[in-house]
């Protein structure tokens, strides 16, 4: 029986997109989650819901604590999980409002957990999780084909650089990733995806665009308003997406 995880950020913690919603307090092995999970359905489909950074937006990108959230969701029998993000276009064509479903990451954070196995005193082999393709391709297809539906600007393949946050990049920086070949930028990703991949739970995230990060002069600097502006704006479109997907799992 299907269960949809989905770690959503602000404005994706409404209680509304669920009915019948009950908050559960959780434990795990590596602490609490960032958020009570919000157990429910969107139209009959058993849906759990997580805020990545808190209800209330309390924790920055290096203060989630994604073992948990990924390990809560696993436990609470997610057998699927959508995640959804915002994040810095490093491309012209990828505008402010476009969504990109991912296909690949570089992660570049610094200082985070981002693996279950942080010992190989159990000799464990699989502790070399394969991470060619991290995100999974069919839940992919769905979020590509949802977004189609709805007539969503959407970019069907993109990758996204992952950095430790919570600043923004340099434009040194910005330009750089872009010569890495990134398409988009931002600060939990790759932390994520990583994760689910090693906790054997197919995982798929669709990125909204909300700026140019700062690698075109021509530009203001990015900032956290003009970030969420956007991405308000844009909020019932990601919802609309996320349900459309959730029933087609």
């Amino acid at each position: 029986m299907k269960k949809i995880g989905i770690i959503g950020g602000s404005g994706l913690e409404d209680p509304d997109l669920l009915k019948n919603a009950q908050a559960m307090e959780v434990v795990t092995p590596y602490g609490e989650p960032t958020s009570p999970l919000l157990c429910g359905k969107i139209e009959g489909v058993d849906v759990i819901l997580l805020s990545r950074h808190g209800t209330r937006h309390q924790f920055s990108p290096s203060e989630v604590n994604y073992r948990a959230n990924i390990h809560a969701l696993k436990e609470q029998g997610a057998t699927h999980i959508l995640a959804t993000t915002a994040c810095g276009s490093l491309r012209e064509e990828i505008g402010r409002g476009h969504f990109v479903v991912l296909d690949q990451f570089i992660d570049f954070a610094k200082s985070r957990k981002n693996t279950f196995f942080e010992s190989f005193e159990c000799r464990d082999l699989g502790a070399h999780t394969p991470m060619a393709d991290p995100f999974d391709e069919e839940l992919r297809r769905t979020l590509i084909e949802s977004g189609r539906e709805l007539g969503l600007p959407i970019h069907e393949t993109g990758t996204v650089v992952t950095i430790e946050g919570p600043r923004f990049s340099t434009r040194a920086e910005s330009r750089m990733f872009r010569l890495w070949g990134a398409d988009v930028i931002n600060m939990s990703i790759a932390t994520e995806a990583a994760l689910a991949n090693e906790a054997g739970v197919p995982y798929a995230a669709v990125a909204m665009s909300t700026d140019y990060d700062c690698w075109r002069e021509d530009e203001e600097v990015v900032s956290w308003e003009a970030i969420m502006e956007v991405f308000n704006s844009n909020a019932e479109h990601v919802k609309e997406l996320l349900c459309r997907a959730v029933l087609k799992i």
